[in-house]
């Protein structure tokens, strides 16, 4: 039988915030799956910071999203008819199948998951692609030492909260930045040691009172000022992971670059970017041990769930850049 699939399409790139211009909803027949082919029944949507960078058309780590395509997103659903040896009907899996609520898909890049320890919407945070990120940029690039001081920006977002945990688990002292009351409470129930409100002001001197004897490693997924603020206050040998900009993210304008970049001569740091996509074979490694720590309760995985189905997917997406969202946003469809 087949399928009517509600979807959203980029209409036209948008300058600054996306808005209504952006976007067509439409409506298209997703037809029964082929001899390797599957249907998935998508119920819940990754909402990630990236999104606005994909949507650029600019030379990135991924093409940009073509104009009339479907906006990518990764989800989580299930099989509901399958023609794949791989798959069968009742199976709960997530992918990269875009934003809409019914997807054909040739079964590659679709992993199995089990939603009986865990929700869906947690293997699209803590155990999916924010997850990842988190490990392999915080162990592969930061290099955390027991004791070293770790300072992480955006800390009660999918990624930030991650890295809190494992920087904790790892025997750091953790400093978390974050926007809000409400979430630096969460972070002081996380574990951080120091937790700072942007909002505020003068981060240089939040952060050196939280610091005073200098970061090893800031976890960076916000850049403009927080990251000049953190170059202010680098410990020698420091480690600088650049995971993400969402400061800049919907500027009109390139925003100038980093005002204290020469601290990396003067403590002998090292400031390096990632893809986590580049630790793909290693998935299974930093899967099996975020799962371990959220059995043994060492681990909080938290979701924001926004209702209101794929035409609620402009708006969640302006939610993310406003900071609404503690720990990992997910559109339910």
């Amino acid at each position: 039988m087949p399928w009517s699939a509600t979807e959203v399409r980029l209409a036209q790139r948008p300058t600054g915030y996306p808005d209504d211009s952006t976007w067509e909803i439409a409506t298209r027949e997703v037809p029964d799956p082929d001899d390797g082919q599957i249907v998935v029944q998508v119920e819940y949507i990754s909402i990630d910071p990236a999104m606005r960078g994909w949507l650029n058309d600019v030379r990135s780590y991924v093409p940009p999203v073509k104009i009339g395509a479907v906006m990518r997103a990764f989800g989580a659903g299930t099989v509901v008819s399958s023609q794949h040896p791989d798959f069968t009907e009742g199976d709960k899996v997530t992918g990269l199948f875009g934003v809409r609520d019914f997807a054909l898909s040739s079964g590659k890049g679709v992993e199995k998951v089990e939603a009986d320890a865990v929700s869906l919407p947690t293997h699209l945070g803590a155990l999916g692609m924010p997850g990842m990120t988190a490990y392999f940029g915080l162990f592969e690039i930061g290099r955390p030492e027991p004791t070293d001081t770790v300072l992480v920006s955006a800390a009660a977002g999918a990624v930030g909260s991650v890295v809190v945990q494992l920087a904790k688990a790892r025997g750091c002292r953790v400093i978390g930045v974050a926007g809000g009351p409400e979430k630096c409470v969460w972070l002081r129930e996380l574990g951080c040691d120091e937790v700072i409100d942007h909002r505020e002001g003068n981060l240089t001197k939040q952060v050196r009172a939280a610091a005073p004897d200098g970061v090893n490693v800031y976890f960076d997924n916000v850049g403009g000022d927080m990251l000049d603020a953190a170059l202010a206050n680098l410990a020698v040998g420091a480690r600088i992971v650049i995971c993400g900009a969402i400061s800049a993210y919907n500027a009109e304008q390139l925003p100038e670059g980093p005002r204290r970049y020469m601290s990396l001569l003067v403590f002998r740091a090292s400031m390096s970017g990632f893809v986590v996509t580049d630790y793909e074979a290693r998935y299974l490694e930093a899967v099996t041990e975020i799962m371990r720590m959220i059995s043994d309760g060492s681990l909080q995985a938290r979701e924001t769930v926004r209702t209101g189905g794929v035409a609620a997917f402009p708006e969640a997406l302006l939610d993310i850049y406003r900071g609404t969202n503690t720990g990992k946003l997910v559109l339910k469809v």
